[in-house]
């Protein structure tokens, strides 16, 4: 196998002058909304259907953070170091007219950079509205091309030609560089990823193959099940000779590489094998309108309550502020000692705060 050639500059930051920051000086800059706790798949590891069949009972839409609520904590936010605000969900595109949040989003002083993950089940009846209120970037889950590996992985729901239907629509509509994210289990779709190369090589879309997690405690994770990064990229680099890439922006969590013939970039996004936590800047908002500070935090912080007790701005900034200064989370670094010790932990569900 040909070398895989690195770039030796260091990873530096961009932050300047007094800007928010946690217990191991990390900023908060970006923010993850869930506006739906719902989705039509039933995914393995993260919502399995022997959990949450349709006798589970989900959030009442009382419950979920309205437009108007989620518009308002994000004007605050902003103001404490956020400018990359994604809407996930669940499955984002279940939530009634979301592209009305969009739009009301994108008119935001400080939202430089508005996106949104969805399954991509909805997306070709949808994307031209999402793009028309002012979406900006565009990610779809899509774990294999493979027809029958792909219900294994989604609970026996959808077809992936849906969902390449959704993405030619969302191209169509004005969406360039979309983000194809893979979650790669061993046994299961690994031997489908040059499959993913081959189809989106070339087409200016990014394919990042992401590291199976322990997210949430429903899916019965073990380590055996991960397929390191390391792996893949030696697999790729074997049939199209890759080189690395700098990070767009300091706490970027995908490793980036792009083909040597220049037909295109992709990325690994590896929390497991190399734990990025010292550089986490992420924030998550889930639908009822609890913050957490960690994708593997047991308990959020309440924010909907002080918002429908007529709070004033300062008082949920103030409650903001102080939830980011105590953080002190890297689980993904310490997660080989914790079950070395056999040390369970109670997490958020990944359909809570997506992902």
């Amino acid at each position: 196998m040909a070398p895989i050639v690195t770039n030796p500059l260091p990873v530096t930051g961009t932050d300047t002058g007094q800007i928010l920051r946690d217990r191991l000086n990390r900023s908060i800059h970006d923010l993850r909304i869930s506006v739906i706790d719902r989705c039509n798949f039933r995914c393995p590891y993260c919502m399995p259907e022997e959990e949450y069949s349709h006798n589970y009972t989900f959030l009442k839409k009382k419950d979920w953070l309205t437009f108007d609520e989620i518009t308002r904590l994000v004007r605050i936010f902003t103001r404490l170091g956020v400018s990359k605000v994604r809407i996930t969900g669940g499955e984002p595109l279940l939530r009634p007219e979301l592209e009305k949040l969009i739009r009301s989003l994108r008119q935001l002083a400080g939202v430089d950079d508005l996106a949104l993950t969805t399954n991509g089940t909805f997306l070709a009846e949808q994307a031209a509205a999402l793009y028309q209120a002012g979406l900006q970037r565009l990610t779809v889950s899509l774990d294999t091309l493979d027809a029958g590996i792909f219900r294994t992985m989604n609970g026996n729901k959808g077809s992936v030609k849906h969902v390449l239907s959704g993405i030619e629509e969302a191209e169509r509509a004005g969406f360039c560089s979309i983000k194809i994210n893979v979650v790669v289990q061993k046994g299961i779709n690994e031997h489908t990823v040059l499959d993913l190369i081959e189809h989106f090589r070339g087409t200016g879309h990014i394919v990042r193959f992401i590291e199976y997690m322990d997210v949430g405690t429903c899916n019965h994770w073990e380590s055996a099940q991960v397929v390191p990064s390391a792996q893949i990229l030696k697999t790729i680099h074997e049939r199209f000779p890759l080189k690395a890439l700098e990070p767009n922006y300091h706490g970027e969590v995908a490793s980036r590489y792009e083909y040597v013939d220049g037909k295109g970039e992709i990325g690994f996004i590896s929390s497991v094998t190399q734990p990025f936590c010292r550089t986490c800047t992420r924030a998550r908002l889930s639908t009822d309108g609890k913050l957490y500070p960690c994708l593997f935090t047991g308990d959020g912080i309440d924010l909907r309550e002080p918002l429908r007790d007529q709070a004033d701005d300062s008082k949920l900034e103030e409650l903001i502020t102080q939830t980011w200064q105590k953080r002190e989370d890297r689980y993904s670094e310490q997660r080989a000692a914790l079950i070395a010790a056999h040390k369970s932990r109670k997490k958020v569900e990944m359909y809570q705060i997506g992902g």
